[in-house]
């Protein structure tokens, strides 16, 4: 590559971005960072999530510093900066200027399963928690300015077959796929961010992808008209996913 690549992988909750930030951290010629936004987001918005008070303490608060860092030099003199970020961390007064210097990609995931497996640590879910609308944002804008949308990766499809659509994401963003990709050491990182303990026991147990395990989603009659909101969102992102 003649220059770094800076890799945005935009998800929203209850997905498999962790994996995917365990997938990109074992390649040598990639750094990584763990949702940069997050301290924000918590310090704007005040919500009581485990660890928020260590987070705003431990972690950069203003957005325009993040935003700099993000740019600018890749740390560690490495080629690629894969930056995992969730989608509704991207508060409506962070502006998006800055996001033009950066690759973008995304991560979805069947509506239904993620509203069920979110109900559980955030009891009443909104749209917005969901990062569905954040996510179609970004994709259209990267559409107009670009004039072609970006990799899309739907969860199951990538749990289903990860070396296929591991290929497909490092064809699209230019770079050579690595087999190092689909293991890793089990452990935490020194670039997991300080809520790893509360969110990532999964994760640290884990040495590589795990096949996708099909399951009954029945949603209880709270999340029905939130499922129904998510679903154009969804259905348009889906709709442009890798593979399709």
């Amino acid at each position: 590559m003649d220059s770094p690549l800076r890799l945005a992988m935009w998800s929203g909750p209850r997905n498999i971005s962790t994996a995917m930030m365990r997938s990109w951290g074992s390649r040598e010629d990639t750094v990584v960072c763990d949702e940069p936004l997050y301290a924000h987001y918590l310090k704007v918005t005040g919500l009581p999530h485990p660890a928020a008070r260590e987070v705003t303490e431990h972690h950069e608060t203003d957005w325009r510093k993040v935003s700099g860092w993000l740019t600018g030099e890749v740390p560690s003199g490495k080629t690629i900066f894969y930056q995992k970020h969730m989608a509704h961390h991207l508060l409506p007064e962070v502006e998006r200027d800055w996001l033009g210097e950066l690759t973008h990609a995304f991560l979805i995931r069947d509506p239904a399963e993620m509203l069920l497996s979110l109900s559980k640590v955030t009891p009443s879910p909104r749209l917005e928690d969901t990062g569905l609308p954040q996510q179609a944002e970004l994709v259209d804008r990267i559409i107009q300015e670009k004039g072609k949308a970006p990799p899309v990766l739907d969860a199951r499809d990538v749990l289903g077959d990860p070396p296929h659509f591991l290929n497909l994401l490092c064809r699209e963003v230019g770079v050579e796929f690595d087999e190092a990709m689909l293991s890793w050491d089990p452990g935490r990182r020194d670039t997991d961010g300080v809520w790893a303990s509360h969110w990532y026991g999964a994760v640290e147990a884990s040495t590589g992808w795990h096949p996708y395990e099909e399951k009954e989603v029945v949603l209880p009659e709270s999340l029905r008209s939130l499922h129904e909101a998510c679903m154009p969102f969804f259905n348009r992102l889906y709709g442009l996913r890798l593979g399709a």
